[in-house]
């Protein structure tokens, strides 16, 4: 593959990238040029990027991230290095805090140009969410360990193959009502596209970009109560929403086999927004996208008679308000 790419041929080893995120970064890696070293747990959850890739031009590598010399294999000529690993069950504090650390400071160790490590907004020390906590501490250990890093906190990620929109877009196509837990809280949601593209832009500017923390948030702010009700129109469906209160939102995911653990509970409760105080998309040179340029399109599969069903539904109400519905059959200009 030819590429004039500033990470043509260089070897970029992503660990986490067999995950949501790590398949859009790594698909921009590959239509760059570089070659991709898959460092994961299960590197076999990223084997369907093998027919996007030139022949030697990705490798999948089984990694160990608690250990030392399981890091020191795969970070062996690297010379980038992408950290998105995250996790919400486990020892969150050896995952999300140590590891990146060890990443961070081996990486340094051989010699690599650049290291991008995935936070979150939201992250903190002073938490009593393990999971705040812990990526609270795996941005201090990078820091520590690669002091040239570029650190990228997005809100929460969507895309069309998400765990986000998809959930709820599943409870909406099959209840009648839905009980929404925080209602009011915000968040800008991020497109996968967005942050890979971000982190694309930190691996071939290190100059620019290393030693600097950088908020990732949509375009609108959306509460998810808004969030719920753009989903159930994209899919053409009538839905009643119900705004939980706090107390039993809480007791509820608290319980075992709830799609939403008591970690991710405690985190949406304050929302998810840049802050403000640190960079963005825009120091980055990006102009994120938002939600709604894609949603109805990624809404079809759950509509009633899917891409035929909320064209029916619009012809409806276009003649109920006395406007005649454009042909489509044979001699149609349409």
């Amino acid at each position: 593959m030819f590429s004039t790419s500033k990470l043509s041929d260089a070897v970029v080893t992503v660990f986490g990238g067999g995950g949501f995120i790590g398949n859009y970064v790594a698909q921009e890696l590959l239509r760059r040029g570089a070659r991709v070293r898959i460092a994961s747990r299960n590197p076999d959850k990223a084997f369907a990027l093998k027919p996007l890739a030139d022949l030697g031009q990705l490798q999948f590598a089984r990694c160990d991230i608690t250990k030392d010399e399981s890091v020191a294999a795969v970070l062996e000529g690297a010379t980038h290095v992408v950290n998105l690993v995250g996790a919400f069950d486990g020892n969150l504090i050896a995952l999300m805090g140590e590891a990146p650390g060890r990443m961070a400071r081996i990486a340094k160790n051989s010699g690599a140009q650049a290291f991008v490590h995935l936070s979150a907004i939201g992250a903190d020390a002073d938490s009593q969410v393990d999971y705040a906590k812990a990526k609270a501490l795996g941005e201090e250990r990078v820091r520590e360990g690669f002091p040239e890093a570029t650190i990228l906190r997005p809100s929460i990620v969507f895309g069309k193959d998400d765990d986000f929109l998809n959930m709820f877009a599943g409870l909406i196509e099959t209840l009648p009502f839905l009980p929404v837990f925080g209602p009011e809280a915000q968040l800008q949601l991020v497109y996968v596209d967005d942050v890979a593209e971000a982190v694309m832009v930190a691996l071939t500017k290190p100059e620019q970009h290393g030693g600097h923390l950088y908020e990732l948030g949509g375009p609108e702010k959306l509460t998810m109560m808004e969030i719920n009700q753009r989903i159930a129109a994209a899919q053409g469906r009538k839905r009643r929403f119900i705004a939980m209160p706090d107390g039993l939102s809480s007791a509820f995911a608290a319980m075992p086999g709830t799609p939403m653990s008591k970690d991710q509970w405690a985190l949406l409760q304050p929302g998810s927004t840049v802050s403000g105080e640190h960079r963005t998309f825009a120091d980055l040179g990006i102009d994120p996208r938002p939600l709604g340029l894609f949603l109805d399109k990624w809404m079809t599969r759950y509509r009633k008679f899917g891409r035929f069903g909320l064209s029916n539904e619009r012809n409806k109400e276009r003649e109920t308000r006395g406007v005649k519905a454009p042909e489509t059959g044979a001699g149609s200009k349409v």
